[in-house]
């Protein structure tokens, strides 16, 4: 079975990361996909400029996402002997990670619930409502 992981890059990440590390423990075969969505609107009208500068900007928010929250995430993951890989995206959290888990034919998804506010709240807050109201999988929302 393969298990898609949402992470936010905040503490609450740990505990949907915990969760489905010791659920895949459970399973006699098991991926993890560990998944971080840079929330992005494709609906802006900018010159040939601003799209260059938007694309530089782009994929250096995709390398600072890899170093900072997936690569330890998923080498964690590996360091208990399981399979696990990452994926980055640009777009909206909550459809994003669904377009994911149906892409990859994923059984399930795991995401935090945050108590946190500002942009964490805003994006998984909201986000994470959306995504077990609209999901083509189940959601597991770890508190």
């Amino acid at each position: 079975m393969k298990l898609v992981v949402g992470l936010d890059g905040q503490s609450s990440g740990e505990k949907a990361l915990n969760f489905a590390k010791s659920l895949a423990g459970s399973m006699e075969s098991c991926e993890l996909i560990v998944v971080y969505v840079i929330e992005w609107s494709p609906f802006s009208f900018q010159t040939a400029e601003e799209n260059a500068q938007r694309h530089k900007r782009r994929e250096e928010e995709i390398s600072i996402a890899m170093e900072r929250v997936l690569n330890p995430a998923v080498a964690s993951l590996k360091a208990v002997g399981l399979n696990a890989r990452a994926i980055v995206r640009h777009g909206d959290v909550a459809d994003t990670i669904d377009d994911i888990a149906k892409a990859e034919t994923a059984g399930q998804i795991i995401v935090a619930r945050s108590s946190a506010g500002g942009l964490t709240s805003r994006i998984f807050g909201s986000s994470t409502a959306n995504l077990v109201m609209n999901a083509s999988v189940p959601v597991t929302v770890v508190a």
